[in-house]
């Protein structure tokens, strides 16, 4: 659970989105302290993206706030972007472009000059390990180090808060592996929200999950408090399909 005594870094304050009277997500309210590693956890359609859109400024909520570092992403937006590296599924980038083209131009975006700039690029090419493709058009690229690239973009400008949708999709396993220890360096230094329906990623990376289903935050605790004793499985049918849960019971499955 977050600690009370420690920096929020981010926070979701009742956030509700509406589409006419469809509801993608009802008062979703929690904080995560600085340096935590935490799982957003739920089913296809739960209402995981949405959230994780509103809390980095690409979609305004129909109610709540959403705060980064303390700044309300929507009135606050350029100083809380400042904070915040954000790695969306399936990410844009400028596929004409070389990883070296791409980090520079968004560099200098950034306002980094010079030393500071050649100094990031090094390190994200460093713990992405891009150096192989730096200076390979992105178009060309696998899906994984596309993946790579994206992160590199995000972590450029070293935010203080990393908030990624399911940043594994597509990956296979060695890079998923690859990728869960660059969390586990990062997660030294920084706050990070994943965004994941998979419970191996959940278990292997996360201190905390938040689960949701149905546009509704369902649990909010450590992995261990979700398995009771049980299988993440089990926890997690129990929550988002009861109906599942119970035939699973009955077969002797999630034990």
């Amino acid at each position: 659970m977050a600690n009370d005594t420690a920096t929020t870094m981010i926070e979701s304050k009742g956030l509700s989105k509406y589409y006419g009277p469809f509801v993608a997500i009802s008062d979703i309210s929690f904080s995560i302290p600085r340096g935590q590693i935490v799982a957003f956890l739920g089913p296809n359609g739960a209402g995981k993206s949405t959230t994780m859109k509103i809390l980095t400024g690409f979609l305004a909520p129909s109610e709540g706030t959403a705060l980064i570092g303390g700044l309300d992403i929507r009135k606050d937006r350029l100083r809380a972007v400042e904070k915040l590296g954000y790695l969306p599924e399936n990410g844009p980038l400028y596929l004409d472009m070389t990883p070296k083209e791409l980090l520079k131009f968004f560099g200098e975006v950034r306002g980094l000059k010079d030393n500071k700039l050649r100094e990031r690029v090094d390190y994200v090419v460093d713990l992405c390990s891009l150096q192989e493709v730096f200076e390979k058009p992105i178009g060309k690229l696998s899906r994984g180090y596309r993946q790579r690239v994206g992160l590199a973009h995000a972590l450029l400008h070293d935010p203080e808060v990393l908030i990624m949708d399911e940043p594994t999709a597509g990956l296979d396993p060695n890079q998923i592996r690859e990728f869960r220890s660059n969390i586990a360096v990062l997660g030294k230094s920084k706050t990070v929200l994943i965004s994941t329906h998979i419970l191996q990623e959940a278990d292997a990376i996360a201190e905390r999950i938040l689960l949701v289903n149905d546009g509704k935050l369902m649990f909010d605790g450590t992995p261990e408090e979700l398995r009771k004793g049980g299988s993440l499985e089990a926890a997690f049918c129990g929550l988002t399909d009861p109906k599942l849960a119970k035939a699973g019971s009955a077969t002797g499955e999630g034990q």
